[in-house]
């Protein structure tokens, strides 16, 4: 009986320490992964990665690891033009069945789904930055984004001229729809805006009003799925298959 005590004290002791050195070794791991990550993606500050299920030692033993969490606060994604990127904050992705190479120089996840922000003044960006005409005299300019509610972007258009003799200079609002063609994020007005006596071609109107981002280079190739207006922006959705996380 002192010997099956003895045993199954022996038993606990042995189990506590795998459980410590797992977890030793899954933070260890992390940090490397994390460095990695940042070398690889050429990201401006180191991410966070969470190495999910337990035990972690005999994942890696099998040469793939069930679940990893990233997590990058910001990243500037391409957008088609030369020099000039789009920071996309809070990128969160959900990597499933990640494996790795025997001198772990290569890692990549059969898929990965995530979510970031696009904030309203980073979009901004994208618009055309100088007033154009929309009308004889009469010129506009988008100058805010922000959430019009129910999943629309509220676009304020600044318009100026003359209508005859009669000075305009006013701010109007237009909802509009947000949506993902090509990996680009479209945004165009349901409506057009209600601009008073000037009469306005729509195609111009909505040269000022509608536009696009090219939203490209995410980490790892993953691509736009679905995008959203929120509160402090636009909520973008990520997927991809075999995605490339290293080497």
């Amino acid at each position: 009986m002192r010997a099956l005590r003895i045993l199954l004290i022996l038993v606990v002791i042995l189990g506590v320490l795998f459980v410590i050195v797992d977890r030793v070794a899954v933070h260890f791991a992390e940090g490397e992964a994390a460095d990695k990550l940042r070398t690889t993606q050429n990201l401006a500050s180191t991410p966070d990665v969470n190495i999910k299920g337990f035990p972690f030692l005999t994942q890696v033993a099998s040469g793939s690891l069930d679940d990893v969490e990233v997590d990058i606060k910001d990243y500037e994604a391409a957008t088609g033009t030369a020099g000039r990127t789009l920071r996309i904050d809070d990128l969160k992705a959900d990597m499933k069945g990640v494996s790795f190479s025997g001198d772990y120089s290569s890692a990549t996840a059969s898929s990965a789904t995530g979510t970031a922000t696009i904030g309203y003044a980073e979009l901004l960006k994208a618009v055309n930055s100088e007033p154009a005409e929309i009308a004889p005299g009469i010129r506009a300019q988008v100058v805010g984004l922000s959430d019009g509610g129910h999943g629309k972007i509220k676009v304020a258009v600044h318009v100026t001229g003359k209508l005859l003799t009669v000075p305009i200079d006013r701010t109007v609002s237009v909802l509009s729809t947000v949506s993902v063609a090509n990996n680009k994020v479209e945004v165009r007005a349901d409506s057009l805006p209600v601009l008073g006596a000037v009469v306005a071609a729509e195609n111009r109107v909505r040269r000022i009003t509608d536009f696009q981002q090219v939203i490209d280079r995410l980490p790892g190739g993953v691509k736009l799925d679905e995008v959203q207006a929120a509160q402090d922006g636009v909520e973008i959705t990520v997927q991809g298959s075999h995605v490339k996380l290293a080497g």
